[in-house]
């Protein structure tokens, strides 16, 4: 890979395999928002009404203070191609595709990538409080397949795009754009970073407005794409 990006840097053509790429991060943290999205919002109470705990996530989508939690250390993070997985004790599990800011370790964003947070909705939908269980296990977190590095925002029209393929079917495909997103990435990061450290930088997903029906669920085999404008596919198979 290095002299891959050796001979790029020399304007030598080269053959670039994103699915053999790692993930793009080394020592940061990843983590990520909820409930940026409208869409989301309405998924998380209908998951949690039979809990009681339908109210909190209408609560959080209007607060002023976002839903920030930790989703994996930089070494989980799976890249291009790699292996994402649903939690043996779950019942239903999606991916939820999302942006991802990139900070420097002054809370600067400096880039883009793309982020596949892997949820157990049965888990999060059996009480709020087991969300850590819900997001964080193996194979939860992907990203890739490159960073993006830029000092402007996004086009709000930027489309996010969300495939999922079983044998050779379509099992599922949605979109939305960076307009629906609630919050702005700089609101997300001020928050993240008000009394919090991060050296190395950090990452950060911003939420998903791509939610499948209640009746689908990932089963191992699938494969999943997840597309943004400008930033490429990442695509993960299911293990």
């Amino acid at each position: 890979m290095l002299d891959t990006v050796r001979a790029a840097v020399k304007g030598k053509d080269v053959v670039f395999d994103t699915n053999k790429a790692l993930a793009p991060i080394v020592g940061q943290e990843v983590w990520a928002a909820g409930v940026t999205y409208y869409r989301s919002r309405s998924a998380r109470m209908e998951e949690s009404k039979d809990a009681g705990g339908g109210t909190f996530y209408d609560r959080v989508y209007a607060a002023q203070r976002p839903e920030l939690f930790f989703k994996c250390a930089g070494w989980r993070a799976v890249g291009p191609g790699g292996t994402v997985r649903i939690r043996h004790d779950a019942k239903w599990s999606v991916p939820e595709p999302e942006l991802a800011l990139v900070m420097n370790a002054r809370g600067q964003l400096v880039g883009y990538t793309i982020g596949n947070d892997m949820s157990s909705r049965d888990i999060e939908g059996e009480n709020p409080l087991y969300l850590p269980q819900a997001k964080v296990y193996n194979g939860s977190c992907a990203l890739g397949p490159a960073v993006l590095l830029a000092e402007s925002p996004l086009a709000k029209t930027t489309a996010i795009r969300l495939e999922i393929l079983r044998g050779k079917e379509i099992a599922f495909s949605g979109s939305t754009t960076l307009a629906e997103l609630k919050r702005e990435p700089e609101e997300l990061i001020s928050y993240l970073f008000r009394e919090l450290d991060f050296p190395h930088g950090a990452y950060l997903m911003t939420g998903t407005g791509i939610v499948p029906q209640d009746d689908f669920t990932l089963s191992s085999g699938d494969i999943i794409r997840i597309s943004i404008d400008g930033l490429g596919t990442l695509e993960n198979h299911v293990g």
